[in-house]
């Protein structure tokens, strides 16, 4: 049945072809998850930036908010102790609620990201 040379070159042409193919399909994963690492990397870099930003400015907001409240409850000692129990009660909001606040969209991001057809 496949004795003869024309079935010989057709199948040596499709393992040739094959062999084409996985090469593409190697380069084309390669060239995926470099796609994908740098948007994640890019993303947590941003991230990164804007949390450090919004710390900065945190700051800097309790501050005045603490010199604002220092004639209202009579010391500075006791503005600062407010704000101190402000701050801890948004850590606490914060980590009730990580699930929600977190973990959930970045889950969903990451899903999007690496499970998400990129066909345009």
């Amino acid at each position: 049945m496949f004795t003869n040379d024309e079935s010989i070159k057709s199948i040596q042409q499709l393992f040739a072809e094959f062999k084409k193919y996985l090469e593409l399909q190697k380069e084309y994963s390669k060239l995926e998850i470099t796609e994908k690492l740098t948007i994640l990397l890019s993303t947590l870099i941003l991230i990164f930036i804007l949390i450090t930003l919004g710390m900065v400015a945190l700051f800097y907001a309790l501050f005045t908010l603490a010199y604002i409240l220092e004639p209202l409850v009579g010391s500075l000692q006791a503005s600062f102790g407010i704000i101190a129990g402000i701050n801890i009660m948004l850590i606490l909001l914060v980590f009730n609620f990580r699930k929600r606040l977190i973990i959930s969209p970045m889950t969903k991001f990451l899903a999007n990201l690496f499970l998400n057809d990129s066909e345009k």
